[in-house]
């Protein structure tokens, strides 16, 4: 006989919290689950943004449904950060030029120096997309206006 730990069975995994068995979700399915995000979120796929967040919308809300019984609420805002961080980077890749990052920055209500300041960076997409402009100017309400949904909304409804 096995450890509960060590036990998957239908991408759940076990675990002990005073003497009971709980379920969370195994590390294998997590990494696959990653990985299609990172494959719905890729910068280069040819995919315009409402496709993008139809197709990760309907992928987030198969992957909660399965997952529900499981323990998973720091895990959906883990994820969820880092999707964020990965749909900024997407922005900032599509606003090519200069001079449409710095139009666009000034749209999102970031003032005209810090604007210029930002949108002539040079540093990589990834970085960028984690800067405290580019997170406050595209901020969760308004990727959530674009159209996005995020795993723990999705959960707190589901479960709720």
């Amino acid at each position: 006989m096995d450890y509960v730990g060590k036990v998957k069975f239908l991408g759940f995994s076990y675990y002990q919290s005073k003497g009971k068995a709980r379920v969370r979700i195994h590390p294998k399915s997590i990494a696959k689950m990653r990985s299609k995000i990172k494959e719905l979120t890729s910068r280069n796929n040819g995919m315009g943004n409402a496709d993008r967040a139809i197709k990760l919308g309907r992928y987030i809300m198969g992957w909660v449904n399965y997952f529900k019984i499981a323990d998973m609420k720091s895990l959906m805002q883990t994820t969820d950060e880092w999707m964020r961080r990965r749909i900024r980077m997407i922005f900032w890749k599509q606003w090519k030029r200069v001079r449409t990052r710095f139009k666009k920055l000034q749209q999102l209500g970031i003032d005209k120096q810090k604007a210029w300041e930002y949108a002539n960076t040079r540093k990589g997409y990834w970085r960028t997309s984690n800067s405290p402009i580019l997170s406050r100017s595209l901020g969760n309400n308004a990727i959530k206006e674009l159209g996005f949904i995020f795993f723990s909304e999705y959960y707190r409804q589901v479960t709720a």
